[in-house]
C-alpha cells in the first residue's frame, strides 16, 4: 500500500509541474479530499510528496502535457510485474480444481429452479433442483458432492452436476465391489427384456432373469420396487455398464448350508424335506439348503407311471438317505424304504393253487404282470391265458389298469417270483374233446384267421381247428380262402379228425353236403356236349362254369375258334367233355372239338353216302350177271364199264377211310397224357 501511495503522489506532482511550465490554462485541480475518501485509509493518510525539481527544457508539441499513465480518477495502473504478482496473490485465495473432479460444496442459495453451490472457486455454480429429486428438503448450508463439468462454459459460468457426481461415485463403488466381491444394495426400478433394471446409487445396472433366484422365475413384476442385495458379476469399463446377480448370494449361502448338511449326513439317516420339483424320472427334495433326488423307483414298492401319482409340490415328507457323494454334491433319497417290503409281509392266504385278483401294471409280448398287493406282482404268461393251442396276444387280451382273476401256479418268496394262470380257472376242454366234438359231428364256429392254405375256425374258447382250402367247396377251386369267407364270419363245419395229443382239429365245410361228383359222372361223361361261361382266363387256359355250378378247365389249345377269334371272360361257348376225373374232382373240356367234330361228321356222312351208292351199284351188277346166261361182245363192253365204275367207287371209299383214320391218329397224338385210352378208342370208333 505504501508503494501505491508513493506512485499516486508522484504522478500528481509530475502533473502539476507539467502544467506550470506551459502557457496553457491550468488543468482543474483534483479534489484530493475526494480521492482520499475513495482510496484506502493508508492512501488517505500518506505524507505529501517532496518539492518538485526544475525540469529540463523540452520542445513543446500538441497534447504533450497529457500523462497517459494516470486514469480519470488520477490513479495510475500497475506495471506488468506488479500485475502478475497481484494476480498470483488473488488466485491463491481460491481452490485449485480440475474438470471431471468430484468436490464437496455448500448450498449458499436457492431459486425456484436451481441451487447455488459454493465450492470455494472464484465463482459459484448452479445445479438444477431436478438433480435433488432423490433427497427431501434441501436447504441452505447443506453439503453436497458435485462434479466439475466445466470451469467456465460458453457463458463464462461454472458448470456443476450432482447427478453425474452420483453416477461417477456409484460406478467407483461398483468397480470396487466387483474387485473385492463386496455385496451392494440396489432397488429394482423396472422390468426389461430378459431381466430387471436395478438402480444402485443412481446408476442403472442389469439383473438377468436367470440371476434372480435359484428357482426359475417367470413373473418379473413381483420384484419391481423391491430393495435387494446383489453381487457384481460383470462390468464394462468402456460403457460403464454392470451386470449384477442376486442368485449368486443365494447360491453362496446354499453352498455353505450344503457343506454343513453333507458333512453331517449318514446312510440310512431319515430326514424331513420339501418337494420342490417333480420330473418324469423322480422328484427333487429340499432338505433345508441342499437338494436330494428321489428316483421314481424309490418312491413306492408298487409300479407308478409318474411321480405326480404319489407326490405333490411343496409336500412335506420324510425320506431316508440311500447314498451321497461329497465331491459331486449328490444325495440319493428313498421313500419306499421307510416301509417293509411287500414280499416280506405277503398275506398267508396267497399260496400255490389259491385264486387271487390283481391289477395289470405292465404288458409285454410274453405276458402281463398283475399287481396282487402294492409291490408284489405275478406274471401271466401268454401260454396261460387260454387253452387254445395258438398263443394269445397279451396286448390284445389285457388292458392296462384293469383287474383280472388268476390262479397261483408257482410262488417263490425268496426270489420274489410268482406265476399266474387264467386258463386254469376253467377245466381243460381237451379232456372231453371226443365227447363234445366227435368225428363227423356238425358245428358252427367263427372264422378267426385266414391263411393261403386254409381257414382257422374257433368253436369255443380254447377249441378250434383248420379247414383246408380244398375242403371249402365240392365244385369250386379257390386261389385263396379269402375268396370264400372273411374273418369274423360264422361258418358251418364238420369234424373230420381229432389230434388230442397236439390239440388240433381237422375241419371240413364242404362235407356238410353229399359229394355231387357221384352224380356228375353220369351228367358229364367223356364226349358229352355242354354249354358254359368263361369266368377266368390266363396263359394256360380258361375256367368254364357249367351247369350245377361245376367248374371245368379248358387248356389253351382247346380254345381255338373256327374263325380264329379270341375268347374272353363272360363269353358263352359250346364245349365237349374231354376228361372226367372223379378222384381229383377235375373236368377238362374243349371248345375246338365242337366245330372240328362237325367237319368230321360232314366228311363221314359224305363217305357213307358214296359207300352206299357203290354198294347199290355192286348189287345191281350182280343182279344183271345172274340174269345174263351168255355174254356177247356188246355185253362184255357194258360189263367192263360197270366193273370199272365199281372199282373206282371202291378205291375212293378206301381212300376216304384211310384219311379219316389218319386224322384220328393225329388228334390222339395231340391229346394230353391225362386223357384216357377209352377216350381215344371212342374217337377211333367214331
Amino acid at each position: 500500500m505504501e508503494e501505491n501511495k508513493n506512485v499516486n503522489n508522484q504522478n500528481a506532482e509530475n502533473q502539476a509541474e507539467v502544467t506550470a511550465t506551459t502557457n496553457e490554462p491550468a488543468t482543474p485541480q483534483i479534489n484530493t479530499e475526494a480521492v482520499n475518501q475513495s482510496q484506502p485509509e493508508e492512501l488517505a493518510t500518506a505524507p505529501s510528496a517532496a518539492p518538485a525539481q526544475e525540469p529540463a527544457p523540452v520542445k513543446e508539441s500538441a497534447h504533450d502535457d497529457f500523462d497517459w499513465t494516470v486514469d480519470k480518477r488520477n490513479v495510475s495502473v500497475y506495471s506488468g510485474a506488479d500485475k502478475e504478482k497481484y494476480e498470483k496473490i488473488y488466485d491463491n485465495t481460491f481452490k485449485d480444481i480440475e474438470e471431471g473432479q468430484l468436490i464437496t460444496g455448500q448450498v449458499v442459495g436457492l431459486t425456484k429452479t436451481d441451487a447455488v453451490i459454493n465450492i470455494g472457486f472464484k465463482s459459484d455454480g448452479l445445479v438444477s433442483l431436478n438433480e435433488f429429486r432423490d433427497t427431501q428438503g434441501i436447504k441452505l448450508g447443506d453439503d453436497v458432492t458435485v462434479l466439475v463439468v466445466e470451469k467456465e462454459d460458453r457463458n463464462g459460468q461454472l458448470h456443476l452436476s450432482r447427478r453425474q457426481a452420483r453416477m461417477l461415485h456409484s460406478w467407483e463403488q461398483i468397480v470396487d465391489a466387483y474387485k473385492s466381491g463386496e455385496i451392494i444394495t440396489g432397488s429394482v426400478i423396472s422390468k426389461t427384456k430378459g431381466g430387471l433394471i436395478v438402480d444402485i446409487n443412481g446408476l442403472e445396472t442389469f439383473l438377468p432373469g436367470s440371476q434372480i433366484d435359484v428357482k426359475p422365475v417367470t413373473d418379473y413384476d413381483q420384484f419391481v420396487g423391491k430393495t435387494m442385495e446383489f453381487k457384481v458379476v460383470k462390468i464394462n469399463e468402456a460403457i460403464r455398464n454392470a451386470v449384477v446377480s442376486h442368485k449368486a448370494l443365494i447360491e453362496s449361502d446354499i453352498e455353505q448350508q450344503r457343506a454343513d448338511i453333507i458333512g453331517k449326513l449318514e446312510k440310512g439317516q431319515v430326514l424331513e424335506g420339501t418337494i420342490k420339483n417333480i420330473t418324469d424320472f423322480g422328484a427333487f427334495i429340499d432338505l433345508g439348503g441342499v437338494d436330494g433326488l428321489l428316483y421314481i423307483t424309490d418312491i413306492s414298492w408298487g409300479r407308478i407311471n409318474h411321480p405326480s401319482e404319489v407326490l405333490k409340490l411343496d409336500q412335506q415328507i420324510n425320506v431316508v438317505v440311500l447314498d451321497f457323494d461329497d465331491e459331486k454334491k449328490r444325495i440319493s433319497l428313498g421313500l419306499k424304504q421307510l416301509t417293509p417290503h411287500p414280499w416280506d409281509t405277503l398275506p398267508e392266504s396267497i399260496v400255490e393253487g389259491s385264486i387271487v385278483k390283481g391289477k395289470v401294471v405292465n404288458i409285454e409280448d410274453y405276458g402281463a404282470f398283475l399287481e396282487i398287493v402294492p409291490g408284489a406282482e405275478g406274471l401271466v404268461h401268454v401260454s396261460e391265458i387260454s387253452w387254445a393251442s395258438n398263443p394269445v396276444n397279451a396286448k390284445e387280451f389285457f388292458e392296462m389298469g384293469k383287474e383280472y382273476e388268476a390262479k397261483v401256479v408257482t410262488l417263490n418268496k425268496e426270489e420274489r417270483k410268482m406265476s399266474l394262470s387264467i386258463k386254469q380257472l376253467t377245466p381243460d376242454p381237451w379232456d372231453s374233446i371226443e365227447e363234445k366234438y366227435p368225428v363227423d359231428s356238425r358245428h358252427t364256429g367263427v372264422v378267426k384267421n385266414i391263411t393261403p392254405y386254409g381257414v382257422f375256425v374257433e368253436l369255443e374258447t380254447g377249441i378250434g381247428g383248420m379247414i383246408h382250402i380244398s375242403d371249402l367247396s365240392w365244385t369250386k377251386r379257390f386261389n385263396h380262402p379269402g375268396e370264400y369267407t372273411k374273418t369274423g364270419e360264422n361258418i358251418e363245419v364238420v369234424i373230420l379228425n381229432i389230434d388230442k395229443e397236439n390239440r388240433k382239429l381237422s375241419l371240413g365245410h364242404k362235407q356238410i353236403e353229399e359229394d355231387p361228383w357221384n352224380t356228375f359222372e353220369s351228367i358229364f361223361p367223356i364226349g358229352s356236349p355242354h354249354q358254359g361261361t368263361i369266368i377266368r382266363k390266363d396263359d394256360k387256359g380258361a375256367t368254364v362254369q357249367l351247369q350245377y355250378g361245376v367248374e371245368a378247365f379248358a387248356p389253351i389249345r382247346y380254345l381255338r375258334t373256327e374263325d380264329e377269334k379270341p375268347l374272353n371272360v363272360d363269353d358263352v361257348i359250346d364245349v365237349i367233355v374231354m376228361e372226367f376225373d372223379r378222384n381229383d374232382k377235375r373236368i377238362v373240356v374243349s371248345h375246338t372239338r365242337t366245330w372240328e367234330q362237325k367237319i368230321e361228321d360232314e366228311k363221314h356222312t359224305a363217305n357213307r353216302e358214296k359207300y352206299a351208292a357203290a354198294e347199290r351199284t355192286k348189287k345191281a351188277v350182280k343182279n344183271i350177271q345172274s340174269k345174263i346166261e351168255k355174254t356177247t361182245l356188246g355185253d362184255l363192253g357194258v360189263l367192263a364199264e360197270i366193273k370199272q365204275k365199281m372199282q373206282e367207287a371202291k378205291n375212293e371209299a378206301a381212300e376216304k377211310k384211310s384219311e379219316t383214320k389218319e386224322t384220328t391218329v393225329n388228334e390222339a397224338k395231340e391229346k394230353p397224357k391225362t386223357e384216357s385210352s377209352d377216350d381215344q378208342v371212342s374217337e377211333d370208333n367214331v
